[in-house]
């Protein structure tokens, strides 16, 4: 399996980006999928999960109300929309394929992080 993020980039407070996140190597429709960060000094944090129909989503508290996430399975790619960036996300971000869960433990593969920076 291969998961492969994109979309970071530099903006400023107030600002959007969307991250993009395409899966290979298994059927992708089978799986729920998150999103996570870290910032740097910090411990790796769960943003948002969507089962694997895209019925269910969760977000932390951190990012609910201000971040999206949604799932194209004809285009094995999963999203995340966030708006109104603040400097505190700055980190960088990862797509992860498993279970639709909040816990890092629940999640088997990995892609490689995508940079985000919010400028004030």
């Amino acid at each position: 399996v291969q998961l492969q993020a994109s979309g970071g980039g530099l903006v400023q407070a107030g600002g959007f980006l969307r991250l993009s996140c395409e899966a290979s190597g298994r059927t992708f429709s089978s799986y729920g999928m998150g999103w996570f960060r870290q910032a740097p000094g910090k411990e790796r944090e769960f943003l948002a999960a969507i089962s694997w129909s895209g019925g269910h989503t969760y977000y932390s508290d951190s990012v609910t109300g201000r971040f999206t996430i949604s799932r194209d399975n004809a285009k094995n790619t999963v999203y995340l929309q966030m708006n109104s960036l603040k400097p505190e996300d700055t980190a960088v971000y990862y797509c992860a394929q498993g279970s639709f869960s909040t816990s890092q433990n629940s999640y088997h593969y990995w892609g490689q992080g995508t940079l985000v920076t919010v400028s004030s």
